[in-house]
């Protein structure tokens, strides 16, 4: 940053003229032969020149502070906006500070992948600057560092620096769009859903997002490509959410299995950690008691018309894993109703029902949320399910209100409703999230 006090070099040469020509008046005027009219005339534009590094030094020191000023809200203003209207908005601040760009001499420059100050990157920087015409100051053969209209001028220039602060916005839905050819894809879509209602969750996709009818009561609305018609608030054009769960896939263990059959369970059990080789249908209501983790390998989990049913102060966590084929199902399935409530600590802690990442076959949920019933506390995570969205998902019964499900592409119909929301701290669950700029932050 270039500053007035900066120029000190030049000015204190300027002094240097001044206190030399001071001495010379003082000699003429110890010489009686000397006469006033002579020390007069010599001291004449000693005097004005002093006067110009007075006022006119004075006029530079307040005008450089007023570009500082400018600049500091500029950059400000910038980094805020953070879309490519930046330069406009930073050019309007200086305006309103009296500096506008291509008017007065002035001149206003920005960039949104300047170096900061301390080396990081990138930073927010507008630089200001304005030339002013000398006058007073060239009596003491002061000749400043530019020129305007062909006349000796001095350069004031200053330039200030931001980042933009950020705040993570939470999502309870996210399409993960892995099969999407392109951001273009729609990957988040409703078509005539009047009685949809997502309860004023955030929503996002990355791809893109469209709803056909009905906002679907959503809050935010964020899609990397387009997002049109779905929630209170649509941003389009957002940076891509990460996959955030899919690291939880290295705690399933490797396969023990020898042979495959179906496992029938009924009553009140405490499972533990109980690995499943086969699918698991329920013959009965089933209470689970204390903290589950069931592995499902090469099968769904079927409800068969009944409940599974976490108890007070349990917790359940379903992994379905396996083998990519044609004729096996990684789902959960069959009339009844799933009221589970995840983990609030350790390793699978939020998660309600976890798809290994790397099925691919047979992941996709045609009713989600209504065959069967859901009222789920935690995370479902379907990271290459193509799902249909139908039901009310309510919270477990001993569960908080929280309901995150995370997918590769999802279609919700008109009666797709959750109200899940709030409680996900409480439930052990960090939601996926995006960081999103609030307002830029001055770096000195």
């Amino acid at each position: 940053m270039l500053s007035f006090l900066q120029r000190g070099g030049r000015v204190s040469s300027a002094l240097h003229q001044v206190r030399a020509a001071l001495q010379s008046a003082a000699r003429l005027r110890s010489d009686k032969r000397g006469n006033v009219l002579v020390i007069f005339a010599v001291a004449l534009p000693l005097m004005v020149g002093t006067l110009g590094l007075a006022v006119e030094g004075g006029s530079w020191y307040q005008t450089n502070r007023s570009l500082q000023n400018a600049a500091d809200e500029a950059v400000v203003a910038a980094a805020t906006n953070a879309t490519s209207t930046y330069l406009t908005e930073a050019k309007a601040v200086t305006s309103q500070y009296g500096f506008t760009d291509g008017s007065g001499n002035v001149t206003v420059t920005a960039s949104n992948a300047a170096t900061c100050p301390g080396g990081a990157t990138p930073c927010y920087s507008v630089t200001v600057t304005k030339k002013l015409p000398l006058m007073l100051m060239q009596a003491v053969g002061f000749t400043g560092n530019t020129t305007v209209s062909g006349k000796a001028a001095e350069r004031l220039q200053v330039t200030a620096y931001a980042t933009q602060q950020t705040s993570p916005r939470e999502y309870c839905m996210l399409a993960l769009a892995g099969s999407a050819p392109s951001t273009s894809a729609v990957d988040f879509l409703a078509n005539g859903a009047p009685k949809a209602d997502l309860g004023g969750c955030n929503i996002m996709s990355n791809a893109s997002m469209n709803c056909n009818g009905h906002d679907l009561n959503a809050g935010y609305a964020d899609a990397v490509g387009t997002s049109q018609d779905c929630g209170k608030i649509r941003d389009s054009n957002m940076s891509k959410v990460t996959d955030p769960y899919s690291s939880k896939a290295s705690n399933i263990p490797s396969n023990s299995c020898s042979s495959y059959a179906t496992t029938t369970i009924t009553g009140s059990l405490a499972l533990g950690t109980k690995n499943y080789c086969g699918g698991v249908k329920l013959g009965a209501d089933v209470t689970l008691t204390g903290d589950n983790v069931i592995y499902i390998r090469d099968g769904s989990l079927d409800l068969n018309g009944h409940t599974l049913l976490t108890a007070s102060g349990a917790s359940a966590v379903i992994v379905f894993t396996g083998t990519n084929s044609s004729s096996i199902s990684h789902i959960v399935t069959g009339k009844g109703t799933l009221d589970i409530s995840s983990p609030t600590s350790g390793t699978w802690s939020g998660t309600a029902i976890y798809t290994d990442p790397t099925l691919k076959t047979n992941v996709d949920y045609s009713a989600a949320g209504n065959s069967p019933s859901w009222n789920i506390s935690g995370l479902v995570y379907l990271p290459n399910a193509n799902v249909t969205f139908s039901g009310a998902v309510g919270k477990g019964t001993n569960g908080n209100a929280c309901f995150v499900m995370v997918f590769d592409k999802i279609t919700i119909n008109g009666t797709g409703s959750l109200f899940n929301q709030g409680g996900c701290a409480a439930q052990g669950l960090t939601p996926p999230s995006n960081p999103i700029g609030i307002r830029g932050r001055l770096v000195a």
